[in-house]
């Protein structure tokens, strides 16, 4: 329900069985509305439809016979809004919130928002727009580096606590539920406690934050691979190998903690001081900042950086630095054209 009039004292008229109608009740009374129920045809013939009714709300329960009572309303002048009916009560729903803004929900992500009668949502979610996105009881269980106010094991055991007592519930995560979200640890934990769950793709940080700076993963003869790392703990000299040996682009998620040991372990498993190597911090939020080196100099100029931030590391980055320099020559070129005519 997307409202653009205030609806704060209006009498509305939710027309939908109970199960059904209930996210449309919470929905309209959460808008200020004064909401009256009608959950049947049969009683919709029985019950005197409120004076001064501003607004009938039609939920789409299934039901066959509602066509009378809105043929009603609308011959009254009265204007009948769809809304979709609520889902089955008692579920659980791992929505990929992208990097942090609301413009990369996907429509499968909203949906389930609208839907839900309870929120867990993580801190690097788009979690300030929920109050537009949904009317449902929001819980913020979000970890930060060294500080787990709900530990994962806790945020499991309310989940399906939740979804036993009835409720859908949507645990809305940053970037990608199955992309270092622990989206399969929580799924497994519905599962072995019988609760339904399914999943909802998330636009991954790996891909899209860079992106946000300008930092194609892949290039044409440039880069045909890219590998996501996290970087919550120091690698091993055998992923360095690893990883050095492989080729094209490297993207590191939340590895402010650990580039020191990174950028050295790099070097010493043989890749070159001067591969350039990207910061990008706060991807789509406010103060989003990408600060560019190499490999032999990034602690240094990074020293100021902190998460949530994802590294890049390859040639791409170059293209990208290629291109801003293009742009700014091009946008040179606009003016002086600009002041030529106008002379």
């Amino acid at each position: 329900m997307q409202l653009s009039i205030d609806l704060t004292g209006r009498n509305v008229l939710v027309a939908g069985a109970p199960d059904a109608a209930r996210q449309a009740v919470r929905r309209y009374e959460a808008a200020g509305a004064v909401v009256h129920r009608i959950g049947s045809p049969a009683e919709a013939r029985l019950v005197h439809v409120p004076e001064r009714l501003f607004l009938v709300a039609a939920v789409e329960d299934g039901q066959p016979g509602w066509g009378a009572l809105l043929d009603r309303c609308r011959d009254a002048g009265i204007p009948v809004a769809a809304e979709p009916a609520a889902g089955p009560a008692g579920h659980v729903t791992l929505v990929g919130g992208g990097p942090g803004t609301g413009d990369l929900l996907t429509v499968a992500a909203v949906n389930a928002l609208r839907d839900a009668d309870v929120v867990f949502y993580d801190r690097l979610a788009p979690y300030q727009e929920l109050p537009l996105l949904t009317s449902a009881q929001l819980v913020d269980v979000g970890k930060k580096p060294g500080h787990h106010k709900v530990s994962q094991s806790d945020i499991e055991k309310l989940m399906v606590e939740s979804a036993v007592a009835g409720n859908n519930v949507v645990r809305l995560k940053g970037g990608d539920p199955y992309v270092f979200g622990r989206g399969g640890e929580e799924v497994a934990a519905c599962v072995a406690a019988g609760v339904k769950v399914h999943v909802v793709s998330g636009v991954t940080s790996a891909i899209s934050v860079p992106a946000a700076a300008g930092i194609p993963v892949t290039h044409r003869d440039v880069s045909h691979m890219f590998t996501v790392v996290s970087g919550h703990a120091p690698l091993t000299d055998k992923e360095h190998h690893h990883l050095a040996g492989l080729g094209g682009t490297i993207v590191v998620l939340m590895g402010i903690g650990t580039l020191h040991h990174l950028a050295a372990g790099l070097r010493r498993a043989g890749m070159r001081p001067d591969m350039p190597m990207a910061v990008v911090e706060r991807g789509y939020r406010p103060g989003q900042r990408t600060t560019i080196a190499d490999l032999g100099t990034i602690t240094s100029a990074a020293a100021g950086c902190s998460n949530p931030a994802v590294l890049v590391i390859g040639e791409v980055v170059r293209v990208a630095e290629a291109n801003r320099q293009h742009a700014g020559a091009a946008a040179d070129l606009d003016r002086l054209a600009a002041s030529l005519l106008g002379s």
